[in-house]
């Protein structure tokens, strides 16, 4: 099994450029069931969630093609057809269901273009319990017939989907995207309240729409699809990833280091970025991307609360963490969102990490040193934290069990060496 091999102590400095979000490439991917006709989609990341949808989406009758690719950790020469030409299967199993959550997105498009699905319930990170009724719920609003045995979800729908009004109870980003899927070849008009605001949502509204939806109210809690008779095919750009941006951020600023992020969408970030200018980290934008630099002296402790689009990502939660572990002074971290996300603080603790953990909260104070040590990966946000935490080490880290990194991370070994870092994977 692969592990990181980190030497830290190289303050970062150059250019890294910003791939395209795994976590809105997914939902686009899904999107292709609705058409007959096919959809490119440039700026894909190549991930390992990327390859396990597509390997899902060509079990169920989707050909793939891949177009060229960019040298040097870039991304915007790589465009994936996809074309749903017959749906040549109904049936998302285990196998491959079992290793992302994400999968669950196609349940919407095979029951909006078919009236049937069948999808097994779906596996992923265990940072929390994160159940898939809100989906069900919502496509029941809409018309369809659900059971869930044996492991899977079976959805029918027969004479098709119907519009209808869905108020979700908390913000889901994963069900307001299942939804927006479905409800574009539904009969009618389908509302969406308390619907998801991230721009990932954005993007695959923007992405059914020039595939011939109606969709609006993109941006908003309050989403609006008129459904249509069918979709066309289209060429879409995956906006690049905000969570990938915000990781490299917080990677300089843990080294105190000078980076710029190549391609970076500065208004997706922004809760981030006013965390990293309280705590003394220069922020600045131009029209490359966005640049980190350092302040006169160590990052200052901040407290931060996770909180659905546009409050703090819950994906950034470890990856700040470990800076504020690094940093002058305390700091209270609450998460709001999942509620098994403090896994990486045991880990951090290997590397003299000062955090104590009450309920949702964790205070850290911050150590004059961090040092290296061999640790463990829990998931794929706390795998990365652990990463920065290295780069700022004294000595020698080890993160094991990598894999998770592979899920969201596009060349992260390559994006860090290049800025100087001292990291290498190490394959047994």
């Amino acid at each position: 099994m692969d592990r990181i091999r980190i030497r830290g102590g190289n303050r970062l400095a150059g250019e890294i450029p910003i791939s395209g979000a795994k976590n809105a490439g997914l939902p686009l991917m899904a999107a292709s069931l609705l058409s007959e006709e096919p959809l490119s989609l440039g700026n894909l990341p190549h991930l390992a969630d990327i390859s396990t949808l597509a390997s899902l989406l060509g079990v169920l009758g989707v050909e793939l093609a891949m177009d060229g690719d960019a040298p040097n950790g870039g991304h915007a020469g790589r465009v994936l057809t996809l074309h749903a030409r017959k749906i040549a299967s109904t049936t998302a199993p285990y196998d491959l269901v079992r290793r992302m959550r994400a999968s669950i997105l196609v349940l919407g498009g095979l029951v909006a273009r078919v009236g049937e699905a069948k999808v097994s319930l779906p596996g992923g990170c265990a940072i929390g319990n994160r159940p898939v009724d809100l989906h069900l719920k919502g496509l029941e609003q809409l018309g369809a017939e659900i059971d869930v045995r044996g492991g899977y979800i079976e959805a029918r729908a027969p004479k098709g989907l119907t519009g209808g009004h869905v108020v979700f109870p908390f913000v889901s980003v994963g069900a307001t995207e299942n939804l927006m899927i479905a409800a574009s070849l539904a009969r009618g008009e389908t509302v969406l309240a308390n619907a998801a605001r991230e721009p990932e949502v954005i993007d695959l509204g923007h992405c059914l729409n020039a595939m011939g939806a109606k969709i609006s109210g993109l941006g908003t809690d309050t989403i609006t699809i008129e459904g249509v008779p069918g979709l066309h095919g289209a060429r879409h750009q995956v906006v690049p990833d905000r969570i990938e941006t915000g990781t490299y951020a917080l990677a300089a600023a843990i080294t105190g280091g000078d980076v710029m992020l190549l391609g970076a969408n500065p208004a997706h970030n922004e809760a981030l970025f006013e965390k990293l200018k309280e705590s003394g980290v220069e922020v600045s934008v131009d029209g490359r991307g966005v640049r980190i630099a350092p302040g006169s002296g160590r990052p200052e402790g901040v407290d931060v609360m996770t909180e659905p689009y546009p409050g703090f990502p819950t994906d950034l939660q470890a990856q700040f963490m470990a800076l504020m572990a690094a940093a002058s002074g305390a700091a209270m971290i609450t998460e709001t969102i999942f509620e098994n996300r403090f896994m990486h603080v045991s880990e951090l603790a290997r590397m003299g990490a000062n955090v104590t953990v009450h309920g949702a909260s964790a205070m850290v104070r911050g150590a004059k040193t961090l040092a290296g040590a061999e640790v463990m990966a829990t998931d794929l946000r706390a795998s990365v934290s652990l990463v920065l935490a290295g780069l700022a080490a004294q000595g020698e880290t080890i993160v094991n069990r990598v894999y998770h990194l592979d899920r969201g991370y596009e060349k992260l070994e390559e994006k860090l060496a290049a800025c100087g870092a001292d990291i290498q994977r190490l394959r047994d």
